[in-house]
């Protein structure tokens, strides 16, 4: 087995002394969503998150991290995070502000700190995946010491079904 590349974001959870584990995924370009990476990992979607970056009217930019089975409520996120209306970044805007691209952003290690929300269902599970900063690439890790290390507030974020 080839010895797994270390991400930007995995040298950062080192420097943190946070434990995690790296879990690669074959990855499908023409699939990119929470609900392919959870079926290549053999993993209930629902502890599979997804990294989503938001502006808002008043803070400008937020990142939210959901599970890869919902939706993020924009009127949920912009009142989180002190805002009256927010919505999702443009795909072109991703890389250039956060340095991840589609299907790789990690909620670990963008180019500025942004404030950060996880759904509060991240606690549900002992340990969750989020992108480890690139395509096929993912860390297996306690929800509590992630939120804890990026400075995240939980809270209920998600489109009710």
């Amino acid at each position: 087995m080839k010895k797994q590349q270390k991400t930007n974001a995995a040298r950062l959870l080192d420097q943190g002394h946070v434990p995690y584990e790296l879990v690669p995924y074959e990855v499908d370009e023409s699939n990119l969503d929470a609900g392919h990476v959870a079926a290549s990992l053999g993993e209930d979607v629902r502890c599979v998150f997804k990294t989503l970056v938001l502006r808002g009217d008043r803070t400008g930019h937020f990142v939210c991290v959901v599970p890869g089975n919902t939706e993020v409520d924009l009127k949920k996120a912009a009142r989180v995070s002190g805002n009256k209306k927010a919505d999702l970044i443009a795909m072109k805007e991703l890389l250039p502000t956060t340095g991840y691209i589609r299907g790789g952003c990690s909620p670990v290690g963008m180019k500025k700190s942004f404030p950060t929300f996880f759904h509060q269902s991240c606690h549900d599970y002992p340990l969750i995946y989020v992108s480890a900063g690139i395509r096929g690439l993912q860390f297996k890790i306690a929800p509590a010491q992630l939120v804890d290390f990026v400075g995240a507030i939980v809270a209920d974020l998600v489109i009710d079904n």
